[in-house]
C-alpha cells in the first residue's frame, strides 16, 4: 500500500521571508510561494509515521536575495536548509529554489530521520558553528544538542525541575552557551532556564540539573505556546485558560546567554477567544493568537490591547498553527493551518487594522431633523462601483411624504408631498444611465395610498413625473434592469403589478427629463396578502425575457414577456374611463390624454404566471431573488434559502400540473416551470432572512478574472436551460437573530458581521447591496425609535474587513471537517476533459503550470464524507497528484452523520458517462434524521475540476412521523435522542428504494423511498437485538433459474450477527406504511464477546453439482478479533432437484419453509488481536481480501482462504481515530505513471509474492502470526467438502492471476483503500490480483526510509572543545 492523498490537521506553518510558505500536514513538507500570487509549488513525505509540529529554515551563505516578482538570475541554484521536527523525530529537509530544468521548487531529504527518546517541542539552528548543529528542547524539560550530519547527541542537559512541559522556546545565539530555554510546564507555569550554563567540565556535566533562573506565575491552565519579540524584550504566552499574556522580561539569550529581568511583570492579559489558545505572535505593534474558537484575533498594543481584526475561514475544530512573516508594521502576511486540513493565508496592511467596536458595538446616529418621523430609509447612489461609503448619499421618507438626503454630515430636505403622500409612502431608489451619454443619475420612487407613483431625479426633483398604478394602494416598489432597460415595478391593489420602462433624457437646457413607457402588468395570484416582494429579470435567448417574482405569501412566480395575457376585468377598467373623462372636464391637454389612453389599454392586459410554488417560503413571504451562475436563490421568512432553477418540462403530462391553477404551458411543445433544487437553513433562532450574497470562489487572481470575463460575455446571452454549466455557489444569509442583523455563513456556521440594531420589523439598507457578491465588508443603515442610525459614521471608509475582497483570505487548501468523519461513501469516477484547450490557448502558462494541468489529466473519484460537525461534504480526489477539491457541502443535518450510502446511475462509469455521475445519496445520524439527495457530477470546463450539484429529494425523522399517526396518545413517543448508526441499500425498484437502518434503540428497520413523490416511508421496525444495532449489510442472491434473494446482516452490542431474509419484503409491491409484519432471523451467528462495528459481505456462487452458494461475512468489533463467517445458502429450488450434496450431512432446521432459503453455518474463522484496539472499519477488497482499519492508526490487510486469515500487509496510517472505510477497485492504470504521479514517496510500499516487503511503515508479521487465524467448522465431514470446494475455486483466481502476469508489465489493475476520522488518507493498493513487484521501488526509497537511533555520546567533544576555546 502507499498513500496518494491525505487530508489531515495542519500542525506547522512558518514563513521564509515574505516568498514562501511552508505546512505541515502529517508527516508531508509542503512549500507554497507566495509571489506573484499564492500557489503550491512542492510538496514530500518527510517524517514517516511522525507529524510535522515545527520547520526552522536556514538560508545557507550562497543564496541571494530573491527578487520581488521572480527568481534570482544566479547560476548557482539557491537551497534553503530546513530543519523539520515533530513527535521524537528530527529531519534536515533542502529545498532547492529555480532549478534548470523547469521545476521552479524541489524538495530533497538531506539525511536520516533521526529518532530522539522524547517528544520534541522546538528546534534551533545554532548560529556560530561551523557545522550542522541543532539545539532541540525536548517534553521533559530537557535540552538537546544534536549533529545532523552524524545524528548523534553531543550534549543533554535537564533542568532541576523535572516536570512535563506542554510547550517550548530556545533562544539561541552562536554557542550552547548562550542557550536560554522557556518552558510551559504542567503546573501552568513559565519557567527560563540554561541548559549551556553552570561547570561544563568533566563526564557529569550532563547528569548535573540546570537551575531555574526566572518563574513566571499567573495562568490558571497550562501553557501551549510560547513567543518571544527580542526588540521589546516582550514574550507571549497563550493558554488553557483562554487567555493571551504579555510579559516584560527583558533581553532573553543573546551572548552569555541573559536570563532577562529578576522580576518579569505581566503587562496584559488578552481575553477574547471563546476557547483555549493555541498559538501566539508577537510583532513590534500587534499580538497575534488563534485557538480551538477557530478565530485568529490581531491585538493592537497601542489601544490598549483592543482586538482590531478577525481573521476567520476555518471550519469547525480550530486553528492548530499560525505563523506570521517578518514583514513591516505597514504590511506582513499571516497564514493559519486549521484542524479541518485547511491553510488560510492573510495579506494585512496597517490602514485596514482598526478597531472592531465601531461595527459591532457603537452605532452612529445621524440627527435625524424635522418633527416627522422617518419611516423608509436607502442608500443612493451605490449601483456605482466606484462608490464608496464615505461617498454614498443616504436618502429616507417621513410619514409627511417628505423627502431628505443625507450628504456630508448634513440632512437636506429634497421633496416635499401633497396631502397624497401623508401618513403612508413606499420608497425605492435606483442608480441609473442617462440615454446617449455617460453620465449617471439617482431616481427616486414614491408610492402613496391611492395609486400614485411619483418618479423625480433625486438631483433635480422638480423634474419628475407622475404614474398611476391603480386606484388602490402601493404595496411595494421595486426597481430591476429588465429587457428594455431599467424597469420600476408598482405592486397595487387586487394583486396587479405595474411595470414601466423609465429612461432619462438629457434635453438641450442640460436639465433632465424623465420618460416611462408602460410594459403589461403582472397578475399575482389570489391569496390574502398579494403583493409582490422580490422581482429578478432573466435573459434567454429561445425564451425571451424571463421574470421570477416572489410575493408576500411566500410564493415563488415565474412569468414571460410576450407571454399568454388576460383581459383586465371589474372595476378597474371603468376606473381608467372616468379617469379619463375626469381628466377633460379639468382641461388637461389632448396629448397627455393620449398618453394616458394608451397607459390604460396596456393595462387592461395582464400577464399571467407560467409557474407557481405557492407558499413555497410559508406564509410570511419571500424577501429577495437572486441569479448566480444559472442557478437562482430565494430567501424567505421561514428562515430558509432555496436554489431553484428554470426547468423546460414536456407538455404531454398535463395531469401533473392539474393542482397548480397559475401554471399556464408555452409554444407547442415545452413548457416552463420552477423546480426547487435543496434547501438551506440558516442557524438556530435566525428565521427572518432577507438576502443572499454569493461567495466568489477562492481561486487565483488570473483565473479569477478569465472566469469573470467569460461570465460577463455569457450575460444576457445563455439559455436558462443550460444546466450543465450551472452550479450551485457558496452563498452567505443576511438576515435577523434575535435583536442583531446579521451575515451568516451557513458552510462554516459562523457570523461574519453582525450589528445590533433590535430585530426585524424596521426599514434598513445593507452597503454594498447592489452587489451579488459579499465583498467582506459593508455598513448597515436602519430606523430605530424615530432615529436613522448607521453602523458606520458616513465620513470613514467601511475597510475593516480587508482589501483583499474576501472574507477567509486566500484559501491555499481549502478544509474539509473540522471535527471527526465519521463515514465515507465513494460516487463513482469522472473524466477531466479540456486541459488540451488550456494548454493551447493561455499562452502565459510556464512550464510548471503545464505540468500541473498535464499531471491533473485523467480520472478523478468522487466522495462524500460525514462528519461529526453536521454536514456532508462532497469531495473530488485526483489520485496522481493528491488533489483534493471540495464540489458541495451540505448542513441539513441537526446532528452528526453516522453513516452514509449511495446508489449509482446504472452505467455510470462506462466509457459513455465517464463525463457526468448522477447518484442517490442516503445520509444518516444523530436525532433519528434521515436525508436523501439526488447529485448530479460533471465536468467544469472552466476551473477544470468536477462540479456537483445538489439537488434534495427528502428527509425523514421519527419523531415527525409519530405527529402524523393516528391515536399516538396510545403510543409512547420516539426517543429524540435514537441515533441512526447504519444505513445499507436493499433493493432498487423502479418507483422506489428500500433502505435498512441500524438503530440504537435496539430496532432495525426498513423505509422506502419515492423519489418522485419526495416521500421517505416507514415500513416495519423489529426489536429482535434488544441492544443497540450497530451495523447493517445486505447480500444480493439469485439462483440458477433467475429467482432474485435479498439477505440482510445486522449485528449488535451483545456480539451476535442476524440474518434476514428480505425476498419477500422486497418483492411485495405494498410499500404503504400499513406494509406486512416484519420478518424473523433466519440465523444467528455469535461472532464476538462485545459490539460488532462493522460488516463486509460477499458471496461466491458454487458449481451445479453443489448447488446454492457461500456467503462470506467479515466482522470486525470492539474486542478487536476480526471475524469471518461463512454461511452455506440453499435454494429452494435445489432442494427439489438433486443439487443438494453439498448438504446431505447437515441437519436442517425443522422451523424453516420449503419454499424459503436455507441457511446455515458452514465455517467460523477469527483473529483474536487483529488490531491493539477496537476495529472500527472492515472491508472486502476483493472476495478473498479484506481490509480493517481501528483506532490504533492500522491499516491491515487479510487474505482469507478456505485453511484461515492470514495477515499480508499493514500500514500506519496518518489519519487518527479511524472511523470508516471505503474500498474500490480502480481502472486499469499505467504502472509507471502511477508510480512517478505520486507525492507521497517515502509511502510506497510493495508486496512481492506471498512474502511482505515492505518500506516505511509495514509490519512484517511471521509464520506464526500469519497462521494464528483460529479454523472452526459446525460439522467436520461438511465442513471438508466446504473447505475442498472454496479451495477450488481460490485456485482458479490465482490461475487466473498468473495468466494476466505479461501484459501486467505496461498495465495493472489498482485497488484504493480510503480511511477516514480525524482527517482522510487515500492509499493504492497495487495489483490486487497478482501480489508481484516492487523491488525497484523499495530500492528507490531506501533512503528515504533510512532512520537512526539518537544517543548520547559518553564524553563530549564538544562541551572540551568550548571549554578550552572560553573565556578564562
Amino acid at each position: 500500500m502507499e498513500a496518494a492523498a491525505l487530508v489531515a490537521p495542519v500542525t506547522a506553518v512558518q514563513f521564509i521571508q515574505d516568498l514562501f510558505l511552508l505546512t505541515g500536514e502529517g508527516p508531508v513538507l509542503t512549500v507554497y510561494s507566495l509571489e506573484p500570487r499564492p500557489k503550491a509549488s512542492a510538496s514530500l513525505s518527510v517524517l514517516q509515521h511522525y507529524r510535522i509540529h515545527g520547520v526552522r529554515p536556514r538560508r545557507q551563505d550562497a543564496v541571494t536575495a530573491q527578487k520581488k516578482h521572480g527568481l534570482s538570475s544566479t547560476t548557482g541554484p539557491n537551497f534553503y536548509d530546513l530543519a523539520v521536527f515533530g513527535g521524537k523525530a528530527v529531519r534536515l529537509v533542502r529545498l532547492h529554489v529555480g532549478l534548470q530544468d523547469g521545476d521552479q521548487f524541489h524538495l530533497e531529504v538531506l539525511g536520516p530521520l533521526m529518532e530522539l527518546q522524547d517528544w520534541a517541542l522546538d528546534v534551533r539552528w545554532l548560529s556560530g558553528d561551523k557545522h550542522s548543529l541543532l539545539c532541540v528542547a525536548l517534553a521533559h524539560n530537557s535540552a538537546l544538542l544534536l549533529d545532523v550530519n552524524t545524528g548523534t547527541a553531543l550534549v543533554q542537559r535537564s533542568c532541576l525541575e523535572g516536570c512535563l512541559l506542554y510547550s517550548a522556546l530556545l533562544l539561541v545565539h552562536e554557542s550552547w552557551a548562550d542557550v536560554v530555554l522557556v518552558g510551559g510546564t504542567v503546573f501552568n507555569q513559565l519557567v527560563v532556564w540554561k541548559p549551556g550554563g553552570g561547570d561544563r567540565g568533566g563526564d557529569s556535566y550532563s547528569k548535573c540539573k540546570a537551575p531555574v533562573e526566572r518563574r513566571l506565575l499567573g495562568h490558571s491552565g497550562v501553557i501551549f505556546n510560547i513567543s518571544y519579540l527580542q526588540e521589546r524584550g516582550w514574550l507571549a504566552s497563550a493558554s488553557d485558560d483562554r487567555s493571551v499574556r504579555v510579559w516584560g522580561v527583558g533581553v532573553l539569550g543573546g551572548p552569555g546567554g541573559k536570563c532577562g529581568d529578576l522580576n518579569p511583570a505581566c503587562l496584559r492579559v488578552l481575553y477574547g477567544h471563546q476557547a483555549r489558545v493555541f498559538s501566539v505572535r508577537l510583532s513590534p505593534g500587534k499580538v497575534f493568537s488563534a485557538g480551538e474558537d477557530g478565530a485568529c484575533l490581531v491585538w493592537d498594543w497601542a489601544a490598549g490591547g483592543k482586538v482590531v481584526r478577525t481573521l476567520k475561514g476555518h471550519r469547525a475544530g480550530g486553528v492548530r498553527s499560525l505563523a506570521v512573516s517578518e514583514g513591516t508594521e505597514e504590511e506582513r502576511w499571516v497564514a493559519t493551518g486549521g484542524a479541518d486540513g485547511g491553510v488560510r493565508l492573510w495579506r494585512l496592511q496597517g490602514t485596514e487594522e482598526k478597531t472592531e467596536e465601531a461595527v459591532t458595538d457603537k452605532l452612529t446616529d445621524l440627527k435625524f431633523p424635522g418633527h416627522s418621523l422617518p419611516k423608509v430609509v436607502c442608500v443612493a447612489g451605490e449601483e456605482d462601483e466606484n462608490e464608496s461609503w464615505s461617498q454614498s448619499k443616504i436618502v429616507a421618507c417621513t410619514d409627511q411624504g417628505n423627502i431628505y438626503q443625507y450628504s456630508n454630515g448634513t440632512w437636506e430636505n429634497l421633496w416635499q408631498g401633497t396631502p397624497d403622500f401623508h401618513s403612508y409612502c413606499v420608497m425605492e431608489t435606483v442608480c441609473i444611465n442617462v440615454k446617449d451619454s455617460t453620465a449617471k443619475v439617482n431616481l427616486c420612487a414614491v408610492g402613496n395610498l391611492s395609486g400614485s407613483i411619483q418618479v423625480f431625479p433625486i438631483s433635480q426633483p422638480h423634474a419628475g413625473i407622475l404614474l398611476s398604478g391603480g386606484s388602490g394602494k402601493i404595496h411595494s416598489l421595486i426597481w430591476k434592469e429588465g429587457g428594455a432597460g431599467m424597469c420600476l415595478l408598482a405592486s397595487g391593489a387586487e394583486g396587479l403589478v405595474y411595470r414601466w420602462c423609465v429612461e432619462v433624457k438629457l434635453n438641450d437646457n442640460q436639465s433632465l427629463a424623465l420618460n416611462a413607457n408602460p410594459l403589461l402588468p403582472f397578475l399575482l395570484p389570489p391569496c390574502g396578502k398579494r403583493w409582490l416582494l422580490a422581482a429578478l429579470c432573466l435573459h434567454s435567448r429561445s425564451q425571451g425575457a424571463l421574470w421570477v417574482c416572489g410575493d408576500r405569501r411566500g410564493s415563488l412566480l415565474l412569468y414571460q414577456e410576450g407571454g399568454e395575457v388576460a383581459p383586465k376585468k371589474g372595476d378597474d377598467a371603468q376606473a381608467y374611463e372616468g379617469e379619463e373623462e375626469e381628466n377633460i372636464r379639468d382641461g388637461v391637454g389632448k396629448s397627455s390624454i393620449m398618453e394616458q389612453r394608451k397607459n390604460s389599454e396596456v393595462h387592461e392586459l395582464q400577464l399571467q404566471p407560467l409557474s407557481c410554488l405557492f407558499g413555497v417560503h410559508g406564509k410570511q413571504g419571500v424577501t429577495s431573488v437572486c441569479e448566480y451562475g444559472g442557478l437562482l436563490y430565494s430567501s424567505g421568512r421561514d428562515g430558509c434559502v432555496r436554489v431553484f432553477r428554470v426547468q423546460q418540462t414536456p407538455r404531454e403530462k398535463p395531469e401533473e400540473n392539474s393542482k397548480n391553477i397559475a401554471e399556464k404551458t408555452v409554444g407547442n411543445h415545452e413548457q416552463l416551470q420552477l423546480e426547487v433544487l435543496r434547501v438551506q437553513r440558516a442557524c438556530k433562532g435566525m428565521e427572518w432572512l432577507e438576502k443572499v450574497m454569493i461567495l466568489q470562489p477562492e481561486i487565483p487572481e488570473e483565473e479569477e478574472a478569465r472566469e469573470e470575463g467569460e461570465n460577463h460575455s455569457k450575460t444576457g446571452g445563455e439559455d436558462v436551460q443550460a444546466e450543465n454549466e450551472a452550479r450551485e455557489a457558496r452563498f452567505v444569509i443576511a438576515g435577523f437573530h434575535a435583536v442583531h442583523f446579521v451575515v451568516w455563513d451557513p458552510v462554516r456556521q459562523e457570523r461574519l458581521f453582525a450589528v445590533p440594531c433590535g430585530g426585524g420589523h424596521r426599514s434598513w439598507v445593507l452597503w454594498p447591496s447592489h452587489k451579488r457578491v459579499w465583498p467582506g465588508y459593508g455598513a448597515l443603515v436602519f430606523i430605530k425609535h424615530g432615529a436613522v442610525l448607521a453602523s458606520h459614521p458616513p465620513g470613514e471608509e467601511a475597510s475593516w474587513a480587508g482589501r483583499t475582497g474576501r472574507t477567509g483570505g486566500w484559501g491555499l487548501r481549502e478544509g474539509i471537517h473540522g471535527k471527526g468523519v465519521g463515514c465515507v461513501c465513494r460516487l463513482g469516477m469522472i473524466e477531466g476533459r479540456g486541459c488540451d484547450s488550456v494548454i493551447q490557448t493561455t499562452a502565459s502558462v510556464t512550464e510548471t503550470e503545464r505540468k500541473v494541468v498535464e499531471r491533473e489529466r485523467g480520472h478523478w473519484e468522487v466522495l462524500v464524507t460525514g462528519g461529526e460537525d453536521t454536514s456532508l461534504t462532497v469531495l473530488a480526489v485526483h489520485p496522481n497528484s493528491g488533489n483534493i477539491k471540495v464540489l458541495s457541502v451540505i448542513t441539513d443535518h441537526i446532528s452528526s452523520v453516522r453513516t452514509v450510502t449511495a446508489i449509482k446511475h446504472a452505467g455510470g462509469e462506462s466509457v459513455h458517462q465517464s463525463q457526468s455521475l448522477s447518484t442517490l445519496l442516503f445520509s444518516a445520524g444523530g436525532r433519528a434524521q434521515m436525508q436523501c439527495y439526488r447529485l448530479l457530477i460533471g465536468w467544469d470546463q472552466q476551473r477544470l475540476i468536477p462540479s456537483c450539484q445538489v439537488i434534495q429529494v427528502a428527509s425523514h425523522r421519527l419523531d415527525e412521523q409519530w405527529e402524523r399517526k393516528r391515536n399516538r396518545h396510545k403510543t409512547v413517543k420516539m426517543d429524540p435522542e435514537t441515533r441512526y448508526m447504519s444505513i445499507v441499500v436493499v433493493d432498487e425498484r423502479a418507483d422506489c428504494v428500500l433502505l435498512a437502518l441500524a438503530c440504537s434503540d435496539g430496532a432495525v428497520r426498513l423505509f422506502s423511498v419515492n423519489e418522485g413523490k419526495h416521500r421517505i416511508d416507514l415500513l416495519w421496525e423489529t426489536f429482535h437485538h434488544k441492544r443497540c444495532v450497530l451495523s447493517v449489510a445486505t447480500c444480493s442472491l439469485e439462483d440458477g433459474k433467475g429467482n432474485r434473494y435479498k439477505l440482510l446482516f445486522s449485528a449488535a452490542t451483545d456480539g451476535k450477527i442476524a440474518v434476514w431474509d428480505l425476498t419477500d419484503a422486497s418483492s411485495s409491491k405494498d410499500t404503504s406504511i400499513d406494509a406486512p409484519t416484519p420478518p424473523t432471523p433466519c440465523l444467528d451467528i455469535p461472532a464476538h464477546q462485545s459490539g460488532i462495528n462493522s460488516l463486509a459481505v460477499c458471496a461466491e456462487e458454487l458449481g451445479l453439482e453443489e448447488g446454492g452458494c457461500l456467503v462470506t461475512v467479515a466482522s470486525g468489533g470492539d474486542d478487536g478479533q476480526l471475524t469471518v463467517s461463512t454461511i452455506r445458502v440453499q435454494y429452494p429450488e435445489d432442494r427439489q432437484t438433486g443439487g443438494s450434496r453439498g448438504l446431505s450431512q447437515i441437519s436442517q432446521p425443522e422451523f424453516q419453509p420449503q419454499n424459503q432459503l436455507q441457511l446455515h453455518l458452514h465455517r467460523h474463522m477469527d483473529i483474536p488481536l487483529a488490531h491493539a484496539s477496537p476495529i472500527t472499519a472492515v472491508k472486502l477488497l476483493t472476495p478473498g481480501l479484506v481490509v480493517s482499519t481501528s483506532s490504533d492508526q492500522r491499516v491491515c490487510l487479510w487474505r482469507v482462504s478456505s485453511t484461515g486469515i492470514s495477515h499480508r500487509e499493514t500500514l500506519c496510517s496518518h489519519v487518527a481515530d479511524a472511523a470508516g472505510l471505503s474500498v474500490w477497485e480502480g481502472q486499469m492504470m499505467d504502472s509507471e505513471e502511477g508510480d512517478e504521479n505520486t507525492i507521497f514517496e517515502a509511502e510506497e510500499i510493495s508486496v512481492c509474492g506471498e512474502g511482505i516487503e515492505a518500506g516505511l511503515e509495514t509490519e512484517r508479521k511471521s509464520t506464526e502470526a500469519e497462521k494464528a487465524g483460529r479454523l472452526r467448522t459446525s460439522d467436520e465431514r461438511g465442513g471438508e467438502t466446504g473447505n475442498q470446494t472454496h479451495t477450488d475455486s481460490v485456485v482458479k483466481r490465482e490461475g487466473d492471476g498468473k495468466d494476466c502476469c505479461e501484459s501486467r508489465k505496461k498495465r495493472e489493475k489498482t485497488g484504493w483503500v480510503l480511511v477516514c476520522g480525524q482527517g482522510l488518507q487515500l492509499l493504492r493498493v497495487p495489483n490486487t490480483d497478482t501480489w508481484t513487484e516492487g523491488r525497484i521501488k523499495r530500492e528507490k526509497n531506501r533512503k528515504m526510509n533510512h532512520t537512526v537511533k539518537v544517543t548520547l555520546q559518553e564524553k563530549s567533544k564538544y562541551v572540551e572543545s568550548e571549554n578550552n576555546s572560553g573565556p578564562e
